[in-house]
């Protein structure tokens, strides 16, 4: 049974975040919750732990992980350039369920970006999410708390179910919405670049360029 921080979305303490935070300092990997599902998290800027995250899931190491930062100002740590296009949609959509794919700079580990030199990223619209990549400081992986092909985790119990004690820590913040993902748009090509389609539809993002 692995370690579980309960955590009140509404009213989220300061002291379980920064425990949080140092398990991920530390190269732990925790379930946490978002906009959409539970994920997988640890620190995109420890290789090991990444590296433990793809063991975890059973993903191949030619399928990049996606990032959720603490606030704006993060983007330029870890991308080459943000677009006009880029500008726009992080202003609109920012914070919530909308993977940007930018070009990643020369800090971002190339294992995160599975050498495709591109790295996508958000800042949740969940505060829980929100406060531990602030609290971290750095990018947290935001990978789905599942095994590759198996369905996603709506809860800290399902997350548990799908790893048990090979997570260091499980972040119960209460059920998330489920549905679908958050929408991935490539703004390193003009016209932005559709991915995946999730719970913005790719239309709304079109009128907002």
């Amino acid at each position: 049974m692995p370690y579980v921080l309960k955590i009140d979305p509404a009213k989220p303490d300061t002291a379980p975040i920064q425990e949080v935070a140092r398990i991920l300092t530390t190269g732990g990997v925790i379930a946490y919750p978002t906009e959409t599902f539970y994920g997988l998290g640890c620190d995109g800027q420890n290789e090991r732990a990444v590296e433990r995250i793809y063991a975890l899931k059973g993903r191949s190491f030619t399928s990049p992980l996606s990032v959720i930062i603490g606030q704006r100002d993060d983007v330029l740590k870890i991308v080459d350039e943000v677009p006009t296009a880029g500008h726009k949609l992080m202003g609109r959509f920012w914070p919530g369920p909308l993977t940007l794919v930018f070009r990643a700079s020369s800090q971002v580990l190339p294992r995160l970006t599975a050498h495709t030199g591109k790295i996508g990223l958000r800042i949740s619209s969940h505060p829980v999410a929100t406060l531990i990549a602030k609290a971290l400081a750095r990018p947290i992986t935001a990978t789905s708390a599942n095994l590759t092909g198996s369905g996603e985790s709506l809860s800290a119990t399902e997350a548990i179910e799908s790893f048990g004690d090979r997570l260091d820590a499980v972040i119960d913040a209460g059920p998330t919405p489920g549905g679908k993902g958050s929408t991935i748009v490539d703004v390193t090509v003009n016209p932005p670049l559709l991915l995946r389609e999730g719970i913005i539809p790719f239309s709304i993002i079109q009128n907002c360029l």
